[in-house]
């Protein structure tokens, strides 16, 4: 199958698949005569893996890991949760800092009048605020 197929069946486009193969995400598909990609079925379920791994937000590297892993019949399990601990940390960490950024933002909102005054506590904060991460009390 070629790759505007294979990118049909696993939902991603083929500049997608052609990075996953520079990368290394995905092995060097088969050329026929004219020189075009030439995909197997087997592509298609790692593609699906990787596709999915996205959607949860790996990180390439760290679906790189997780590729090596699925590959190796002598992985343990507790590799892959260490990598999924990890992630999950790390989601942690940035639902954190939005829900920071959240609050200073609907603070700023909710005291703008938003009236014909050229008073903006919105643009004062952005202002105050360019250097220093910290959410208003």
């Amino acid at each position: 199958m070629n790759i505007s197929e294979i990118a049909k069946k696993a939902g991603l486009s083929a500049k997608q698949i052609r990075d996953y193969e520079k990368i290394g995400l995905l092995g060097k598909p088969l050329r026929n005569e004219n020189g075009y990609r030439f995909y197997r079925e087997s592509d298609i379920e790692r593609l699906q893996f990787i596709a999915q791994a996205r959607q949860v937000d790996f990180s390439l590297a760290e679906i790189k890991e997780l590729l090596e892993l699925w590959d190796d019949p002598q992985r343990t399990s507790r590799e892959v949760k260490h990598i999924t601990s990890q992630h999950i940390t790390r989601l942690h960490q940035e639902i954190a800092k939005m829900q920071q950024v959240l609050a200073m933002l609907e603070s700023w909102h909710s005291a703008c009048k938003g009236d014909d005054d050229s008073e903006c506590p919105i643009l004062s904060g952005l202002n105050a605020h360019c250097c220093v991460h910290t959410v208003p009390s």
